[in-house]
């Protein structure tokens, strides 16, 4: 046992995939004690999942990472359907709803690395060759038995956050059963580039034959390929040409790498927590890669938990508050796998009367524009909402409590000209006093200074920022509103009158006081 290893910490970590790598480093941010250990002696040189959608990208915005992301990976501005030789349409996420209008494609090893190098910025670190073997629950927390190497050590933790896999120890020892299915058929992914590509090289590609084919693309004109083998020996190179020659009769496979079949499961575990013991990304639901889910799932259950644990932490608030990580996550956890399902089906047909009946729904689909739209909202997952959570307040309106705020909302030249959101801080919350042409200026200075004085004794809100907008009307805002926006990038509180006594009993709500 390595001897900088601590006997206690307030937060152990378990499993150094993305999820855990983002938890670890926004609880050192807080300055929340965290260790976290992960069972490989070394990080994986190549990992399969590869699409960082524009709700993640937006997390990674709001913690100074996505210029380094971005010009890493390769962005996927279209997603190009096709089914038993011709195209059906495209969607186009140029309008999504976020100031990245893309999916991203980068391999997620990449994207570990750099979650490494901002992990140790912070000053963590991966703990590797340590693996979980024993969990005991009592009043102060878990005794955690850990093996690293040849040695086995006993430390003390107020929680454990299990974000270790689909075979998650953590889950295991902690008896929370993982409730679903294995998906029948497997799946097989490679790395190639696709000579005699004559389409944009900024897409995912589906190509929704009997034997279904994806292309995501990655930087440098490279492709990840995702086929659905007809058998367990076959040639997957073959397989994956003879599918694509439908539509690009030269297409060619070359310098293909990574060549690997893997079964998939659709499953979410039963409960997220069992005492101060917390499940995470894959530890706590797995989907079909079809949909490019699991991984951004993953990031967002650890931006959700971050900020409660570090509240909890420090004495903000108190231990109830943690419930809201279950009920406000899981929910997601169900609707992306229930998503995937649905989608493992349409690929799944194979009787040629139900696949023609599947191809003209998703034609008609792709012709109307409302349905289009809300396709791409549902595939850049932005239609990620937490309304109706028991810590979240605001009336059924636009920009309310439970809903993300919008990073399209651009701010009049005079006031600085930046978007909405680049006024939040993401350690604790924000207030937005928002204001407009109309706003008589005196209630709103004075509503300002009420509001400042107040966050000088509140343990949840770290700003108030007053933004003058240009089109409040257009927001459904009336003629003063507050928002109070959670570190996690989503709206906890709007109020449009009895502004202070509405965060009262919002800060109330969400510490327990």
């Amino acid at each position: 046992m390595a001897p900088s290893l601590p006997r206690q910490i307030s937060v152990l970590v378990v499993g150094a995939g993305p999820t855990g790598l983002l938890l670890a480093a926004e609880l050192l941010r807080r300055q929340v004690p965290t260790l976290l250990i992960d069972a490989m002696p070394e990080a994986l040189h190549w990992d399969r999942a590869t699409v960082i959608h524009p709700l993640s990208l937006e997390l990674f915005e709001s913690l100074g990472l996505v210029d380094a992301l971005l010009a890493a990976g390769c962005r996927q501005r279209r997603i190009l359907i096709h089914a038993d030789g011709r195209r059906l349409g495209e969607l186009d996420l140029a309008d999504c709803g976020s100031r990245y209008g893309f999916n991203l494609g980068l391999s997620e090893e990449i994207t570990e690395s750099i979650l490494v190098a901002y992990l140790e910025r912070l000053g963590g670190m991966v703990h590797r060759s340590c693996r979980l073997l024993g969990l005991r629950s009592h009043t102060e927390g878990v005794t955690a038995t850990i093996a690293c190497s040849d040695r086995e050590l006993q430390l003390e933790a107020r929680w454990v956050v299990g974000c270790d896999g689909l075979r998650s120890t953590t889950r295991e020892l902690s008896g929370i059963s993982f409730e679903g299915h294995a998906i029948a058929r497997p799946w097989a992914v490679f790395d190639a580039t696709v000579e005699g590509w004559r389409d944009t090289y900024e897409a995912n590609a589906a190509y929704l034959d009997a034997s279904p084919l994806i292309l995501t693309a990655l930087p440098s004109h490279r492709w990840r390929v995702y086929l659905r083998p007809s058998s367990d020996q076959g040639d997957l190179v073959a397989e994956a040409t003879a599918v694509l020659r439908r539509y690009l009769p030269e297409a060619r496979f070359t310098a293909v790498e990574n060549p690997s079949r893997f079964h998939c499961h659709t499953r979410v575990a039963s409960s997220f927590r069992s005492g101060a013991v917390f499940l995470a990304g894959d530890a706590a639901h797995v989907c079909s890669p079809a949909e490019g889910h699991g991984m951004n799932c993953g990031l967002h259950d650890a931006a959700n938990l971050a900020w409660k644990l570090a509240l909890v932490h420090h004495g903000a608030a108190t231990t109830a508050l943690l419930d809201s990580y279950e009920s406000e996550r899981r929910p997601v956890a169900e609707q992306i796998t229930r998503s995937s399902d649905a989608t493992e089906e349409a690929h799944g047909l194979q009787e040629s009367e139900e696949r023609a009946t599947r191809d003209r729904a998703i034609a008609a689909m792709l012709a109307d524009p409302s349905a289009r739209q809300h396709e791409v909202v549902a595939e850049t997952e932005l239609n990620l909402t937490y309304s109706g959570s028991a810590i979240t307040c605001g009336a059924d309106l636009p920009l309310t409590g439970g809903q993300r705020l919008s990073t399209t909302i651009a701010l009049p030249s005079e006031v600085g000209g930046r978007h909405l959101h680049e006024y939040t801080h993401r350690c604790g919350h924000t207030l937005l006093l928002l204001g407009h042409g109309q706003t008589d200026p005196a209630l709103l200075a004075a509503l300002h200074a009420e509001l400042e004085s107040h966050t000088t004794t509140s343990s949840l809100v770290e700003a108030v920022v007053l933004v003058q907008l240009e089109d409040a009307a257009a927001l459904g805002l009336g003629p003063l509103t507050l928002l109070a926006v959670r570190p996690d990038g989503f709206i906890g509180l709007r109020a449009d009158f009895d502004h202070l006594d509405a965060l009262k009993r919002y800060e109330r709500l969400v510490l327990g006081r």
